[in-house]
């Protein structure tokens, strides 16, 4: 048996993880909601996101937390941009077609950060990077704190968005009828942008939560883009409620497993639960069957 005073810092420390998995999920359940194409770019995008942030603190000594303002309009601008110009002419309506842009955008936008960065992993320094807050027996970085409570804030006006505002209803007519939403006199392209605009702005908080005690690198979102579509698959395809207590979940099982497993093996269990979800209930905890 593990010692409550093991146990209860490692499942703190993966809540404080899990909240922003679960940011970085909300956004891609979002575009999938709405869009019902899995969006391939997610990865690419948070990574660019991380770089964004790295630059500015770098050149311009911006604190991450900060550079929210900047960063989450600047995602949204750079979603906005890729879905109504790039990946909305590209497709010609076909879903085959959205999913090998997303997919060719990820690889475009992975080889530009090679070309111009290499492949050198960069860190911030920051004067909380290395500091602590006690609670209990627990001692949890600070940068961790802050991004908890930072992604379940994000996460609250995401959801207050979709939920209680006309662009909110106007996002779930098309994710439900897109046919009927547009009969009813709704922008259904512009509901496709705004959509994809709002789940990369998700990313964008993402990075400026993640990045005083993370790094980043060309090939820093594949792994959180697989996680990010574990918690999808895990809380339902399409379901906010389910990318957030999914998030939660996942985080703490990463690090339970990290705990008894060792670190390198942590994800292990991450995997075990999408395989498990998958053959016995592949809705989600939170979807409705097909």
């Amino acid at each position: 048996m593990l010692d409550s005073g093991i146990l209860f810092p490692s499942v703190l420390n993966g809540l404080t993880t899990g909240a922003v998995y679960a940011l970085i999920a909300l956004g891609l359940t979002l575009i999938y909601g709405v869009l019902h194409i899995i969006n391939f770019a997610h990865g690419a995008a948070l990574m660019v996101a991380l770089y964004a942030v790295y630059l500015l603190k770098a050149h311009f000594g911006l604190d991450p937390y900060l550079a929210l303002p900047l960063l989450v309009p600047g995602m949204f601008v750079l979603g906005y941009a890729l879905q109504s110009v790039v990946i909305n002419r590209a497709s010609h309506g076909k879903d085959e077609n959205i999913l090998l842009v997303t997919l060719g955008l990820a690889i475009v936008l992975e080889n530009l950060a090679l070309m111009f960065f290499k492949s050198d992993t960069r860190t911030i320094e920051t004067a909380y990077t290395l500091a602590t807050v006690q609670i209990g027996p627990a001692f949890i970085a600070l940068p961790k704190l802050v991004a908890f409570g930072g992604a379940l804030v994000a996460s609250a006006v995401l959801l207050a968005v979709v939920h209680r505002t006309d662009l909110g209803r106007a996002i779930r007519a098309v994710a439900k009828e897109k046919h009927g939403a547009r009969l009813v006199g709704i922008d259904v392209d512009h509901v496709y942008a705004m959509s994809f605009g709002i789940g990369l702005a998700c990313l964008g908080a993402a990075a400026c939560f993640l990045l005083p005690a993370y790094y980043v690198n060309p090939q820093v979102g594949s792994g959180f883009v697989l996680v990010a579509f574990t918690i999808v698959v895990l809380g339902g395809m399409g379901s906010f409620t389910g990318a957030l207590i999914g998030g939660l979940l996942i985080g703490v099982v990463e690090s339970l497993c990290g705990l008894l497993l060792g670190e390198s093996l942590g994800q292990i269990g991450i995997f075990a639960i999408f395989i498990a979800v998958l053959l016995f209930r592949p809705q989600g905890l939170f979807g409705a069957r097909a």
